[in-house]
């Protein structure tokens, strides 16, 4: 039995994993939950036993050839994956990930054991967001063994759907693999749907003028590239498996459900590039109508402004007018006995006519440079 080095019980490896530091929405808080959810023993395609340990599981391998083996682990702690990795001979690079947790969706084969994680996703119709799970799957040549980070994907559904397809089950644990990434990719036909509604509702906002909308824009674009990180890596990964058929005894009915399983995967990874295109050209978009909002805001302050200003040239030049017959009233009613012309016959008329002259001159000055 090969023993696993590099690890001590008790070591939380999970805080020296970049990768944690790298990606705070990998995984959702859960309810406890038991870690091993379901623990089988199954031969051509049936299920014959459910040992009560992992190490029960182990020996009914060697007791039952040509049986396989189907754990499946939820949140286990380290020491349990440490004792799994021994009684299995896991790989301690394919541990320490499982350990970890948050890896990047990848297929990793040590020696007959084929190492994958996978990145499930939900749409939560009330927060309007996208939640992420993670489950890493160990594929041996009698075993299958998965490890749950969060609550979804529901495995569950997996098993009793290979349960009820014997002929499908009989084919081992390369159809379980199969039934476990088409589950996942199944799964994400609810969150495309979610995110193609939620970019239809930006875009009313966008032309409704809504100030809050790049906010959210910003928010959804950060979900749609996260999204895109968890289903890029699955189309060279499952054409991988398909290549790798011949040399893992892979049937041609399997190799053509893996087939299928690409396609959804092909048109899921489409739709979201189109999202994240759409989702740029939006935010585009609403630069561009901002941008003209405000411009238009500032012809109309401008407009308002150089009104102003005509009606103060309007004002400052009639004020300029009656100044004139006000300085010479003024000063001919200061009332002095010794003042030219105060006794003069003409002084009244006089005075009239220079206020009348001034008046004009004036008046005409300021209708040549449009002040009136």
């Amino acid at each position: 039995m090969a023993r696993v080095k590099g690890f001590r019980r008790g070591r939380d490896t999970r805080a020296e994993a970049p990768e944690h530091s790298m990606d705070p929405r990998a995984t959702e808080e859960a309810p406890y939950r038991p870690t091993v959810i379901d623990n089988a023993i199954y031969q051509d395609g049936q299920r014959v036993d459910n040992p009560g340990s992992l190490a029960d599981a182990f020996e009914r391998l060697k007791q039952m050839p040509g049986s396989m083996a189907w754990i499946g682990l939820y949140r286990p702690k380290e020491w349990e994956l440490v004792k799994l990795a021994e009684e299995f001979e896991l790989h301690e690079l394919a541990l320490e990930d499982a350990i970890v947790g948050s890896q990047r969706p990848k297929a990793d084969r040590y020696g007959d054991t084929l190492f994958v994680v996978l990145r499930a996703a939900r749409y939560l119709d009330e927060a309007e967001e996208v939640a992420f799970g993670e489950v890493h799957v160990f594929v041996g040549p009698d075993f299958v063994i998965t490890v749950r980070h969060a609550e979804a994907p529901d495995l569950s559904a997996v098993r009793k759907r290979m349960e009820s397809d014997p002929e499908l089950l009989r084919q081992g644990p390369q159809a379980v693999l199969y039934a476990i990434l088409d589950a996942v990719v199944d799964g994400y036909a609810p969150v495309v749907a979610g995110l193609q509604k939620d970019i239809e509702e930006i875009e009313v906002e966008v032309f409704g003028g809504d100030p809050s909308v790049s906010r959210r824009v910003y928010e959804l674009s950060g979900e749609v590239i996260e999204f895109q990180r968890a289903t890029a890596p699955l189309v060279p990964m499952i054409n991988g498996f398909i290549a790798g058929s011949a040399k893992y005894g892979v049937n041609e009915e399997l190799q053509s459900y893996l087939r299928d399983v690409a396609d959804h995967a092909i048109t899921v990874t489409e739709r979201i590039s189109a999202f994240r295109q759409m989702l740029q050209d939006i935010l585009l978009v609403n630069s561009t109508l901002v941008t003209q909002a405000q411009n238009a805001e500032m012809a109309r302050m401008t407009e308002a402004s150089i009104r102003q200003g005509e009606e103060v040239k309007k004002i400052s030049a009639w004020a300029a007018i009656l100044f004139a017959p006000t300085l010479v009233g003024t000063i001919y009613g200061m009332n002095f006995d010794h003042m030219p012309e105060t006794h003069w016959a003409f002084g009244y008329p006089f005075a009239i006519v220079l206020m009348a002259v001034v008046c004009l001159v004036l008046y005409m000055v300021f209708k040549r440079r449009d002040w009136l």
